[in-house]
C-alpha cells in the first residue's frame, strides 16, 4: 500500500505543477488584455452648438446631439455619432446648410466625412443628396465618388462622383444623367 502511494506522489505533484503552469497561462493574458489601453474619446459633448468665426465674423455654425473628441489618439479626430447639421456662411451672408447622420472631422487634413443620407442645400433652391461626402474645409470643397441627385431650380441629374464648391458656383460632375434646363 506503501508503494502505491509513494507512486502517486510524483503523479500529484505533476498534476498540481501542469494546473498551476496552465493557470498562470490564463491569468498572463488576462493581463495582457488589461494593458491593452482602449479607445476611448478624451472627452465628449452633448447637445453642442459651436460657431466658428473669422475676424469677428461668423462663417459656420456646427449643431450636433453628441460629439465625441479623440484628440489624444494617433491620428486625432472628432466623431459625431448621432449626426449633425452645419451652416456655412460666405463673407456675403449667404448660407450653405449640410447634414448628415454620422460624420467624423479629420484633425490633421481638416476633412470633414459625412454618411447617411447627406444633404447639402443653399439658398438658390439647390440641394444635393448623396450616402456619403467629404468636406474640405481648407479649399471649401465638396467631393464623393457615391451616386447623387442633384436638385436645381432648373431640374434634377443624377450621377455618381461629384466635387464642387461650397457655393455649387463650380461643380464637376461623372457619370450624369437626367433633365436640365439650358440657358
Amino acid at each position: 500500500m506503501r508503494y502505491l502511494s509513494r507512486n502517486r506522489i510524483p503523479f500529484l505533484l505533476a498534476l498540481l505543477s501542469c494546473v498551476t503552469i496552465i493557470s498562470c497561462e490564463s491569468n498572463f493574458r488576462e493581463v495582457q488584455k488589461m494593458s491593452v489601453s482602449e479607445f476611448t474619446p478624451s472627452s465628449d459633448a452633448d447637445s453642442i452648438n459651436l460657431k466658428y468665426t473669422d475676424s469677428g465674423r461668423i462663417t459656420a455654425n456646427l449643431v450636433s446631439p453628441k460629439m465625441l473628441d479623440y484628440a489624444t489618439v494617433k491620428f486625432p479626430f472628432t466623431e459625431f455619432p448621432k449626426g449633425m447639421h452645419l451652416t456655412l456662411y460666405d463673407k456675403n451672408g449667404k448660407e450653405t446648410y449640410i447634414e448628415g447622420n454620422y460624420a467624423t472631422s479629420d484633425k490633421s487634413t481638416n476633412i470633414i466625412d459625412l454618411q447617411g443620407k447627406v444633404k447639402i442645400s443653399n439658398q438658390n433652391g439647390e440641394q444635393l443628396e448623396t450616402e456619403q461626402l467629404y468636406y474640405d474645409q481648407k479649399n471649401e470643397w465638396f467631393f464623393t465618388e457615391k451616386k447623387f441627385k442633384f436638385t436645381s431650380p432648373k431640374g434634377v441629374s443624377y450621377g455618381e462622383g461629384i466635387d464642387f464648391s461650397k457655393d455649387f458656383k463650380k461643380v464637376n460632375s461623372q457619370k450624369i444623367s437626367g433633365q436640365v434646363q439650358s440657358e
